[in-house]
């Protein structure tokens, strides 16, 4: 037995004219929105409406972005936004130079000053500072 296999699947098929179905609805509901907003606005307050609701529906319609339409875009966009984020921060450490004042220190002891009263301040000072004599 012979089977045809379907080819071309991810192209949509062209229902309204050079249009396909969801062209056609975004332009539709675009034009819809645009008259709505013309019939109870005065035209002087409904133009930037209007004109941002057809503009829209054009992109929608018509636009790619890296080759996918820009309803994906606008998806992937708003779930980053939306979703939670974990920021993780790595302290990176300096390479030490070798210049006779940073090796002089090195060789010197580190003296770990006692500045605060708070023993918070005192753990992040000891944190923050590498003791090299150990």
């Amino acid at each position: 037995m012979n089977f045809q296999v379907p080819q071309f699947i991810e192209v949509e098929d062209k229902i309204f004219g050079p249009l396909t179905f969801r062209q056609f609805i975004y332009l539709a509901g675009g034009g819809a929105l645009g008259f709505i907003l013309y019939a109870y606005l005065p035209f002087y307050l409904a133009i930037v409406p209007i004109l941002a609701v057809v503009g829209l529906a054009l992109a929608l319609a018509f636009y790619q972005y890296n080759n996918r339409p820009l309803v994906l875009f606008l998806e992937t966009a708003f779930r980053y936004q939306i979703a939670p984020k974990l920021y993780i921060w790595q302290k990176e450490e300096k390479k030490p130079e070798n210049t006779p004042v940073t090796q002089v220190a090195r060789e010197a002891s580190i003296i770990v000053p006692k500045l605060s009263q708070s023993k918070l301040k005192d753990l992040s000072w000891s944190l923050d500072v590498k003791d090299v004599t150990k």
